[in-house]
C-alpha cells in the first residue's frame, strides 16, 4: 500500500520497483497486437536509450479511422567523446537503412539518434548497434548521459586528453544493471535458476537513480564548442606554460530546460567552483553527481535538475559538500578565456600536418536529398577508410586525420554527390535545431523542418546589412525544454504553438551568458520584421570585434541576463 505521506514524484516509485530498470519491457516487446509499450515501460526504456514516439503528421488521420497511433521508437547512442571509426560508420549507416527511417540524426549531445524504429525491430536494432561495438545504455533517463567533449580530440595532446577523460568518466558513471544485456542482447537472466543467483547492484545510483538527467561536457579554451556552461557539470582545460594539461576548472549548475509561464523554472549557466588535477577529475565528477543524487528534488521533476539544487542550497554550500565527500578541497579556479562556441567549418591542419574537415550538417540530419546525396557521400568516405569521424555538439561531423592524398579524394567524393563544403552564411553555419515535429511528443512547433527555411529568408536581410559572412549564433527548439540550447544563442527561438515562437536575444557569442526574451508569439513575417532593422543597426553601429549578442545589450535592445534566476526579470517585450 502506498504511503500517502511520501510526496515523491511517481517516477521515483517506478524506478525503485523496476527491478533495476527491467519493468515489463521484455514482456511488452512480445505483444504484437500493439506497436506501443506500457506507460511505465515508456519511462523505463529511456534508461536504455530509447523514447517511444508516434508520427504526429498522421495522428489525426489515423484517429478518424480508429487506428492506433503510428508508434515507433527513437534510439540514441551512447558515444562518449563522439568518435566513430569508418567501420562503425558503415554499420551505423546499414542500421539506418535496415531498421530506421533511412537517416542518421546528429544530436546536440554529440551522438546519433535513429528515428522510426518499430517495436518489432527494437531488439534487432539494439543488437546491430552492439555489433558495431557501441551501445545505447544511459543515453537517456535519470542518470549521467552521454559525455561530450571537444569537437576534435586529435587537434592537440590536450584535446586528446579531453577525449580520453570523456570515455573514462562515462565508463565510471555508467549504470551497472545487467538489464540492458538481458533485454536487448539476450544475455543471462538474473532470475535464471540454472546458475548461481546474480544480484544486481547500483553502487552509485542505488535503486532510485538520480532525480533527473545529469550531463557532463569537457572544453578546451579558447573554443567552447560544447557549451560547457549549459550543463550540470563542466570541465575547462587549464594548461601550463608549456601548453601541457595542468588540470581542469570545474563548473556546476548549468541547464537549459524550463516551462512556459512558470517563472520557477529557468535556464541557468554553470558556476566555476574550483580547479582539480587530471588525477582527481573522475572522483570530482562522482562526488558532484552523488550530492545531486542525495540533495536533488524528488517531489517535483520540473525542479529536479542540479541547477535548481544549486539555487536552493547555494554554490558555496554545494561545493563544500562535494569537498567533504572528496576529503580534500578544490584548488582556486585558474584564468581562461573562450572566444567562440561554434565548430570550424572547412579544411584545416593540425600541428601534426594532418588534415581535418569540419562538415556542416544542417539540423544534424544525414540523408540523401535530390541532387545532394549527403548520406551516400559520407558512406563512400567511410568505405575508403583511413580517417576517423568525430560527432560534435553542434550537430556537425569532423572528418579527422586525413592525409593530403585523402583530402583530395574526399573533396572529389563530396563534389560528385553535390556536397558543398562551404555554407551559405555565417548565420547558417552557427545554427542548431532540435527534431521537434513530427516525432517529438513535447514539440509545440516546428524546428528542424522550419529553421533552414527561416535562415534562407533572413539571409536576404543579412545581405541588406552586409552581414552574410558574419558569425551569429542562431538556434531553435520546438518547445521550452531546451534540447537545442536556444537560451545560449545570440538569436534564440522557442516554440509556443504551431508557427509561433518566443524570440530571445543577447546571449554571449562565446557561450558565457544567457539571452533575454524580446518578443512573444512571433511568426515568420514578424521575425524578419524584427530582426532586419537590428541587423542594419549592428552593421552600422557595432564596435570593432563586437558580437551581435553583445551589441543588442549595449544598444539597449534587451537587458543582460546575469544569472538563471534573473532570466525572467527586466523583460520589455516589443
Amino acid at each position: 500500500m502506498t504511503d500517502k505521506t511520501d510526496k515523491r514524484a511517481r517516477n521515483e516509485f517506478l524506478k525503485e520497483e523496476s527491478h533495476f530498470l527491467r519493468g515489463t519491457i521484455a514482456d511488452g516487446l512480445a505483444h504484437v497486437e500493439t506497436g506501443a509499450i506500457s506507460d511505465d515501460d515508456t519511462q523505463l526504456i529511456k534508461f536504455h536509450g530509447s523514447y517511444m514516439q508516434d508520427d504526429r503528421d498522421i495522428r489525426g488521420e489515423r484517429a478518424k479511422k480508429k487506428l492506433e497511433k503510428a508508434f515507433s521508437f527513437m534510439i540514441r547512442l551512447r558515444l562518449p567523446g563522439g568518435l566513430v571509426s569508418p567501420e562503425q560508420w558503415i554499420k551505423l549507416d546499414d542500421i539506418a537503412g535496415t531498421y530506421a527511417n533511412g537517416s542518421l540524426r546528429l544530436t546536440t549531445r554529440a551522438t546519433f539518434q535513429y528515428h522510426g524504429v518499430i517495436k518489432s525491430n527494437l531488439r534487432r536494432t539494439m543488437q546491430a548497434i552492439n555489433g558495431a561495438c557501441l551501445d545505447t545504455i544511459a543515453a537517456c533517463g535519470d542518470v549521467n548521459r552521454n559525455v561530450m567533449c571537444v569537437a576534435n580530440p586529435f587537434f592537440s595532446p590536450v584535446h586528446a586528453a579531453a577525449g580520453e577523460f570523456a570515455r573514462k568518466v562515462s565508463d565510471h558513471l555508467l549504470p551497472k544493471t545487467s538489464a540492458y544485456h538481458e533485454i536487448w542482447l539476450e544475455g543471462d537472466k538474473v532470475e535464471d535458476m540454472s546458475r548461481p543467483a546474480v544480484v544486481d547492484t547500483e553502487p552509485l545510483y542505488g535503486t532510485h537513480y538520480l532525480p533527473r538527467k545529469f550531463k557532463i561536457v569537457i572544453a578546451v579554451p579558447p573554443h567552447n564548442d560544447g557549451d560547457v556552461f549549459a550543463h550540470d557539470l563542466g570541465y575547462i582545460a587549464i594548461t601550463n606554460a608549456k601548453g601541457e594539461l595542468a588540470g581542469w576548472n570545474v563548473s556546476i549548475g548549468g541547464g537549459m530546460g524550463m516551462t512556459h509561464g512558470d517563472t520557477a523554472t529557468f535556464p541557468r549557466t554553470g558556476d566555476v567552483i574550483g580547479f582539480c588535477t587530471p588525477e582527481q577529475a573522475v572522483d570530482v565528477a562522482e562526488k558532484v553527481m552523488l550530492v545531486q543524487r542525495d540533495w536533488g528534488n524528488r517531489e517535483n521533476r520540473a525542479n529536479a535538475r542540479l541547477k535548481y539544487t544549486v539555487e536552493r542550497f547555494g554554490v558555496d554550500k554545494y561545493r563544500e559538500e562535494v569537498e567533504s565527500r572528496l576529503g580534500y578541497k578544490l584548488g582556486e579556479a585558474r584564468p581562461f578565456k573562450f572566444t567562440s562556441m561554434g565548430d570550424p567549418i572547412g579544411w584545416y591542419q593540425g600541428p601534426d600536418k594532418k588534415w581535418h574537415l569540419g562538415l556542416f550538417i544542417e539540423a544534424g540530419r544525414i540523408r540523401d536529398f535530390p541532387g545532394r546525396h549527403l548520406r551516400t557521400a559520407i558512406r563512400e568516405i567511410a568505405e575508403a577508410g583511413g580517417i576517423t569521424f568525430s560527432v560534435t555538439g553542434n550537430q556537425n561531423i569532423i572528418i579527422c586525420n586525413a592525409s593530403a592524398k585523402q583530402k583530395t579524394r574526399i573533396d572529389a567524393i563530396l563534389k560528385s554527390h553535390g556536397i558543398d563544403i562551404a555554407t551559405s552564411s555565417g548565420l547558417r553555419r552557427n545554427s542548431i535545431s532540435c527534431v521537434a515535429l513530427p516525432t517529438c511528443a513535447l514539440a509545440l512547433a516546428e524546428s528542424e523542418r522550419f529553421l533552414p527555411e527561416l535562415i534562407t529568408t533572413l539571409e536576404d536581410s543579412l545581405d541588406k546589412a552586409g552581414l552574410r559572412n558574419d558569425d551569429i549564433v542562431i538556434r531553435m527548439t520546438g518547445c521550452p525544454n531546451g534540447c537545442g540550447r536556444p537560451y545560449m544563442a545570440e538569436i534564440g527561438f522557442v516554440g509556443r504553438s504551431p508557427g509561433l515562437y518566443n524570440l530571445y536575444l543577447g546571449a554571449a557569442h562565446e557561450g558565457t551568458r544567457l539571452n533575454k526574451l524580446y518578443a512573444q508569439d512571433v511568426g515568420k513575417a514578424r521575425i524578419v520584421e524584427l530582426l532586419e532593422p537590428l541587423f542594419v543597426r549592428y552593421a552600422k553601429e557595432r564596435d570593432e570585434g563586437e558580437s551581435f549578442g553583445d551589441f543588442v545589450i549595449r544598444a539597449g535592445v534587451v537587458k543582460p541576463t546575469l544569472g538563471g534566476n534573473t532570466f525572467h526579470d527586466d523583460i520589455a517585450l516589443v
